[in-house]
């Protein structure tokens, strides 16, 4: 980050005072801005790498975290997840620049279980669940009026009945090993404090900026 916009906040990040675990911190961190009343607080980047080393990114959403990891939905067909089938490892980030605060998280990928796909399969709005059927996500396509008519399809398929998860859409977990948080200051004289997965605990440094 750096240090284009003026006046940074001198509310600090100390590792000294910090919570031991960082999902303790990330989690503070997310509900404030999500009763701040950000859009989409828990947007992220999602970088990825085939196995030879070509990286992308994308924003995806956060649906959940707890003490196992990150974890998000998509196509299971889709580059991204195809990325992760052959090479799980990925890299996360967070940024609020309304707080002054990004979080980088890395670490190793897998699947979620067809009945954790499954259950927030379910709590998804029809129409989410129709387009997850309806969308071929990443490939091409003639036009807008093809994602129309096949959605429009699957509405009188399933019409009156629930629409089941398609067997090629389902979540991800990301389990941390390596958590950064960022809060700017002044001067370009940032806080940057790093959690490193060591066994079942966590080893806490500051980086400079």
């Amino acid at each position: 980050m750096d240090d284009k916009k003026p006046g940074y906040s001198d509310s600090a990040l100390d590792e000294n005072t910090v919570d031991r675990d960082p999902l303790i911190l990330f989690q503070r961190w997310l509900d404030e801005a999500i009763a701040a009343g950000f859009h989409l607080p828990e947007a992220m980047t999602l970088a990825t790498a085939t196995p030879d080393g070509k990286p992308s990114a994308r924003l995806v959403l956060l649906k959940q975290v707890d003490t196992r990891g990150f974890v998000f939905f998509t196509n299971y067909n889709s580059p991204k997840a195809r990325d992760l089938d052959s090479n799980p490892q990925a890299a996360l980030v967070f940024y609020w620049p309304q707080f002054e605060r990004q979080v980088r998280v890395d670490g190793t990928v897998e699947r979620t279980s067809a009945a954790e796909s499954d259950a927030y399969f379910k709590t998804r709005p029809r129409e989410s669940q129709i387009g997850a059927l309806a969308s071929p996500q990443s490939d091409v396509i003639a036009s807008r009026e093809f994602l129309e008519q096949q959605a429009g399809g699957l509405e009188k398929r399933y019409e009156g009945h629930e629409v089941p998860r398609p067997a090629h859409w389902g979540g991800f977990r990301l389990r941390p090993e390596r958590i950064e948080f960022w809060k700017g200051r002044s001067s370009r004289l940032h806080d940057r404090i790093v959690y490193e997965r060591q066994g079942d605990a966590w080893s806490i440094k500051r980086l400079a900026p």
